[in-house]
């Protein structure tokens, strides 16, 4: 297949804007006292937290808070080169199913309120056969059900000749979570262009009419647009010719960056360093080409300061190209270190922090003026090994930004950390939360 397999992380091309700590973060205001849980100190698992359903963000189970997709889970020693084991998920939860010590009033993510997606369990068979790939790719409320739906890609069997088959399933969310079989989701053929893989799905309301929608790669730089709700047999309410698009790499979250009421995108000319453009949203949907943004390796929105309007951080290995107010984007620089980048207000304030990773891991303020690096925030990794962000997103319901992070030792060692919003610092110099998705081995459900 041609898509990539990242799975989902707001930052990996385009970032989340964190407005107030999230996007579409958990309700819970006031601060909040928090303690690390560490590997050592985990509890055991518990019970998926059942929700009634919500709008929040990322919200499997319906309960408004916050829960993390994982992909790409450490491998038991005894097997290193086996199968990958799946998907996590880590539920948001209160302080007493293990979101951390202290007052009543603390969530965050419970270590111990956790689940393992199988394709042997979840995912769609085909002729009998379930598939070998899983991987996280979106996640929405594509029903409107008040629960959050995952998308996952798959590997079908395919000879190679004709169309290929749409690779795509959706797990629909649920009281107790992600608990059914995926079903496949349905591309009509008018919506479908030439014969590359239809994957690299994203979410949005681009028609603006409350539902979620979904965008994915179609072929010879155009995209299928398929208009939400979705059916609980994976349908589109519609879907019409496919779009002409500026790329070939349709790249979410999608967020609304002109404040018309529309959500817009961005799509790429190509995986790794490559030149992007904004689609804008409207009543057709995605149809008209934005602002061009300069070739670099990743993009970060986000309201870094200067304009009414978000702005976009272009990462590259000369620095990071900044575009404020979209979409007339006035031009600046700033040189930083660190070509990956996130965004988030982990300070509250409104205003958007910049995420540079790469060697290492900084923060750079935002400020009504705009971006700058003084006043740096560097944060220490919580392990040997390789540091990278999974996301930016508020976990503890507090109106801040979490950084979560996943440092990797090989195969079979990693260590996650979420390190909380702070109105002083940024972040908490240590993280609130650690776990390895070793834990995730052996599960039965």
């Amino acid at each position: 297949m041609g898509g990539r397999k990242a799975g989902i992380r707001a930052g990996a091309a385009i970032s989340c804007v964190l407005l107030l700590g999230g996007c579409g973060g958990a309700g819970n205001s006031g601060s909040a006292r928090h303690e690390p849980v560490t590997v050592a100190k985990a509890p055991a698992q518990l019970p998926v937290p059942r929700g009634k359903g919500s709008r929040s963000a990322d919200d499997f189970n319906g309960d408004g808070l916050r829960d993390l997709v994982l992909n790409d889970l450490v491998k038991s020693p005894d097997d290193a080169h086996g199968d990958d084991a799946g998907i996590g998920i880590v539920y948001g939860a209160g302080t007493g199913a293990g979101a951390g010590a202290g007052t009543g009033t603390t969530h965050g993510l419970a270590p111990g309120a956790r689940q393992l997606l199988n394709p042997a369990r979840q995912a769609a068979r085909t002729k009998g056969r379930s598939p070998a790939v899983f991987d996280a790719e979106a996640s929405c409320d594509l029903d409107r059900d008040g629960f959050t739906d995952l998308v996952v890609s798959t590997d079908p069997p395919y000879d190679g000749q004709g169309r290929p088959p749409v690779p795509l399933q959706i797990l629909f969310g649920s009281p107790a979570g992600l608990t059914g079989r995926a079903v496949r989701l349905v591309i009509p053929a008018a919506a479908r262009a030439g014969n590359d893989w239809p994957d690299q799905p994203v979410c949005g309301d681009f028609d603006g009419d409350g539902a979620e929608d979904l965008v994915v790669h179609a072929s010879d730089g155009r995209l299928s647009y398929l208009r939400g709700p979705f059916t609980r047999k994976g349908a589109p309410r519609a879907a019409g010719k496919p779009l002409p698009s500026p790329g070939t790499v349709p790249t979410g979250p999608a967020l609304d960056v002109n404040r018309d009421g529309y959500d817009d995108l961005l799509v790429r000319t190509a995986e790794g360093p490559a030149t992007s453009a904004l689609v804008l949203g409207g009543p057709a949907g995605p149809t008209r080409t934005g602002t061009a943004l300069p070739s670099g390796i990743d993009v970060a929105l986000g309201r870094f300061g200067r304009g009414r309007a978000l702005d976009a951080a272009v990462g590259s290995m000369d620095g990071t190209y900044l575009r404020y107010d979209l979409p007339t984007a006035v031009r600046d620089s700033i040189s930083t270190p660190g070509s990956v980048l996130d965004a988030g207000d982990f300070d509250g304030d409104g205003v958007s922090e910049l995420v540079s990773s790469g060697a290492e891991l900084r923060i750079l303020r935002g400020r009504t003026t705009g971006l700058s690096a003084t006043g740096m925030v560097t944060v220490p990794p919580p392990a040997r090994g390789t540091t990278r962000v999974l996301t930016v997103a508020d976990f503890t319901g507090d109106g801040r930004a979490d950084l979560v992070v996943r440092t990797y030792d090989g195969e079979t060692k990693d260590t996650v950390a979420v390190y909380a919003g702070s109105k002083e610092a940024l972040v908490t110099a240590k993280p609130t939360v650690t776990f390895s998705t070793s834990e995730f081995l052996g599960m039965n459900s």
